[in-house]
């Protein structure tokens, strides 16, 4: 089983999806993703999903779940890279990725993580 890299920068960390995630895949992400949270203190996570092609109801709801498990860490989630193509088929499918941000590409992220950490003392 693959793992997705998680890197650091400053106390935000990057999370790019370059492979398909299979169910133990994700789990093993969020695993990884929640202690790189705490063990770093990160007060950011920006979910980098350019190279992903397809998404259905589970990666929907696994973004989701990551969101508010880095929430619940202290750390705002910001999914960036979503085409055209990706956002129609989340709002087809019914998928409003409640407590998820978006920005389009991962300078707009992380200059939206500077603005909500600007913007909570």
């Amino acid at each position: 089983m693959q793992r997705v890299p998680i890197l650091k920068l400053g106390d935000v960390l990057i999370v790019s999806i370059q492979i398909d995630l299979e169910d133990q895949g994700v789990l093993a992400l969020q695993e990884d993703l929640a202690d790189a949270v705490v063990d770093s203190g990160a007060r950011g996570v920006i979910i980098d999903i350019t190279a992903v092609e397809i998404v259905d109801s589970f990666i929907g709801r696994m973004l989701a779940t990551i969101a508010a498990m880095c929430d619940m860490l202290d750390a705002q989630t910001v999914v960036v890279g979503m085409r055209p193509a990706v956002a129609i088929t989340l709002v087809e499918l019914g998928l409003s990725l409640g407590g998820v941000r978006t920005a389009l590409n991962l300078e707009k992220g992380v200059a939206l993580l500077d603005h909500i950490k600007g913007a909570t003392p």
